[in-house]
Parts: structure tokens; sequence; C-alpha cells
């Protein structure tokens, strides 16, 4: 066997284990082997080894030894190579900032879709959602899935993006494009923040037809976007044809019942997780939580709270806090929800008093409203429904001076009550 096969299948065979590491997360053994592989002056490596070891930077933050690549790939004329060209955009996305990924993105000679999507994708990741359709405009390749994917991702989170995210599919459509699961993970997101019933129901009739359902993490998504919309029989259905259910799973269940009021199915629900050995998060418990803050459930909560912590060992965040507070509250046990609050280890927040606030006006408990108001106050200066909440207290028990004095100092913040609105979908 001649030096240059020795050598080459050599190369092979390293390339092979530093592929396995970093699609295994090994991203300090992948690093480790590259050192090694770049030290052996037998070894010539070519363009399949650079985009594995940019992708270990950018995982673990390695923005030296990043550029150092970017440096060697420009010497060995590297940047027309569409992959190492997209890995080193990724890397200076990740390591560096968006701007400057962005000017290494204008230098590179030929720009394929894969090097488009990369930047695409850095933009959606970081909120920039607007400069990611700007960019979108401009392409002059032909996008693919993975250049809408992130897109659509991206506007699922924005306040109105939900519908912009439907409409943004509706052109991948027309583009001729299939959705692949990503696609449909990120519209489901879409679905749950509208309630777009046809939309999920087209989007399970796809995974179906596509042999995309069986995904877990689908199936756990359509168990969650069929509960916000109500369709519980839906839900449990796909969650009950789900041969291997992960803590998501049973969490999209549980917040589905939760959601609508049954209390009783929710934890019914949560019982047989623990009976199937499935470990709860802390989203479980908060859905868990909400289902006996609905149903007022005080007593529940409570026991529930302890349980999170003695027996998983979970600390309760802000919104778990708000849940028990709420749950005290609705069942008027208003002082020792203010003493939850007292005692929080972290920083109550907007819903945790407003919980106590509204609860305040169903029992005419008037001291602990002006506590929760005044807290609101601070929190959220500009929520007109705090100062009108506090004021309506003050006028039921007859004390109409505080309350007129709510509206003088909501005026003298300048704060103004929003008028209301709604969206309609329009279904053709």
């Amino acid at each position: 066997m001649s030096s240059y096969t020795s050598n080459h299948l050599r190369l092979l065979s390293l390339t092979k284990q530093l592929t396995s590491h970093v699609n295994q997360g090994r991203h300090a053994d992948a690093l480790s082997l590259f050192h090694s592989m770049q030290a052996s002056p037998s070894l010539t490596l070519d363009p399949y080894v650079f985009p594995l070891v940019l992708k270990s930077c950018a995982a673990i933050s390695r923005p030296r030894l990043g550029s150092s690549i970017h440096a060697h790939a420009t010497k060995s004329s590297l940047l027309s190579n569409p992959f190492v060209a997209c890995a080193l955009v990724d890397m200076y996305g990740k390591c560096f900032s968006i701007s400057s990924a962005r000017r290494l993105f204008d230098e590179i000679p030929q720009r394929n879709v894969v090097v488009w999507n990369s930047l695409i994708s850095l933009y959606t990741r970081c909120g920039r959602v607007d400069e990611a359709l700007h960019l979108f405009q401009s392409m002059d390749v032909g996008p693919n899935e993975s250049t809408f994917n992130p897109i659509i991702a991206g506007l699922s989170e924005l306040e109105d993006g939900p519908f912009m995210a439907t409409e943004f599919y509706r052109r991948m459509q027309r583009v001729g494009l299939r959705p692949n699961l990503i696609t449909l993970l990120a519209l489901l997101r879409a679905c749950v923040g509208v309630a777009a019933l046809s939309l999920i129901k087209e989007i399970h009739s796809y995974a179906l037809r596509s042999n995309t359902e069986p995904h877990p993490q689908l199936r756990s998504g359509l168990v969650e976007a069929y509960g916000r919309c109500g369709c519980l029989v839906y839900a449990r259905n796909v969650f009950q044809c789900m041969e291997e259910r992960d803590v998501v799973a049973w969490s999209s269940l549980i917040s589905a019942h939760a959601l609508h009021g049954e209390a009783k199915a929710a934890l019914e629900v949560f019982q047989q997780m623990e009976l199937a050995k499935v470990w709860p998060d802390d989203i479980t418990f908060l859905g868990v939580l909400k289902a006996c803050s609905h149903a007022g459930l005080a007593d529940e909560a409570l026991g529930y709270f302890d349980r999170m912590h003695k027996d998983y060992k979970l600390e309760a965040s802000a919104d778990h806090y708000s849940c028990l507070v709420d749950a005290l509250s609705r069942a008027g046990r208003l002082y020792e929800a203010y003493r939850v609050i007292k005692e929080m280890p972290v920083k109550p927040t907007a819903k945790t008093w407003g919980a106590l606030l509204g609860a305040c006006r169903t029992y005419g408990e008037v001291e602990l409203a002006e506590i929760a108001g005044r807290a609101l106050f601070e929190i959220e200066p500009s929520n007109a429904a705090n100062y009108v909440l506090l004021a309506r207290i003050y006028a039921s028990v007859g004390r109409y001076e505080e309350a007129q004095g709510m509206r003088m100092e909501m005026k003298e913040r300048g704060v103004k009550v929003a008028p209301g609105g709604s969206w309609v979908v329009n279904q053709d």
C-alpha cells in the first residue's frame, strides 16, 4: 500500500471519528482530535474536516480557533466551498456577532442557498426577523425548505407573528416546497398562539400522509396545540397513540386539561405519569399548579408545590409561585397568599401581584388590595387595568374619594385605557 493511500485512509478514519464526536456533542474531544490531526505532517486536511471543527468552535465558543481556521480557509481558497463558508458564517454569528457574520457573508465569492440559510437562521435566532425577511427578499438563488423554516419559527415568536408565520408558510407552498418536520413544529407553535384549529388539522393530516406523524416531538406538539384549542378528545387520541410518552407529552396533556378547567383530569394524568415512572420537570408542575389554581384547590396546590422540591429536587420559578398565590387567593386565603409573596426567594412578578389584587376585589379586601396595587404600579406603571381594578375595589366598599384619586393618579402619570380589540381569522 502506497504512503498516499495509507494517509488517505487514515484521514478518512479520523474524519469519521471527528464526525462522531461532533454529532454526539463531544466538542472538546472533537477539537482535541483536530489539533492532533493538524499537527500530523503526513495529513493534508480536506474541506470536510473544517465545517465539523467550526461547528464545535461555535458550540463551545472557541473564537480564537475559529478565526485561525478562517485564515487557513482563506489561504487555501476554501471560502468557495459552500459548507466551509456556511460553517464560518455560523461560527462568527455565535462566537462574535451578527455584524461579523454579515461582513464575512459579503466576502464570500459564491453564495449558494446553504450560505444564505446560515445567515438568515442567525438573524431569526437573535430575534431580528425583519432583517431576516429583508435578506430573504434579496436572495439571488432559489430558497429551499431550510430557508423558510427559521423565518416561520421566528415569526411564530412575535406578538402578532403567528398570522404572518402562517402566511409565510402559504408562500412556501406557492413556490412548490413541501414542509418537513422542522416546518411542522414551527407551524404548531404559531397555531398555539392563535388557536387555529383548521391549520392544526391540516398539519396533522399532512404529517400522517408523509409519515412524519410518528415523530414524538411532533405528537407532543399536536397534543399541546389541540389542547390549546379546546379539542381535548383529539389531544388525548394523539397522546394514546404514542408508543413512547416522554415528559413533554405528559406535560402537554396535563396543561391541556388545566387550561380548560379540568383539574381532576389533569391531576389524574399526573398520577398516571408518576406510575409510568416518567420524571416530571418544572413545566409539568406548572401545569399541575395551574390545574389546582383554576379549580381553587389550595391545599392540593400547597401539597404539589411542596413535593416539587422534596420529591423531585426542582426549584420553583416565579411562575410556580404565581400559580400557588392564585390558588390560595381564589380560595379566599388572601393573607396566606400574601405571606407566600413576602417569602418568595425570587422577585414577585406582575402576574403574582395581579392574582392577589384580583382576588381582593372578589373578597372585598381593601388593605391587601392597596399593597398589591402599589406593587403593580411599580412593576408596570403604564398598565391601566391595575389602576382601574384598585379604583373599583375602593368604590365597592364606598370609598369613592380614593376611587377618584386613582383616576386622578392615572391622569397625572399619563396612563390611558387602551381600547379593546380582537383578531378574526378569515378561512376561505
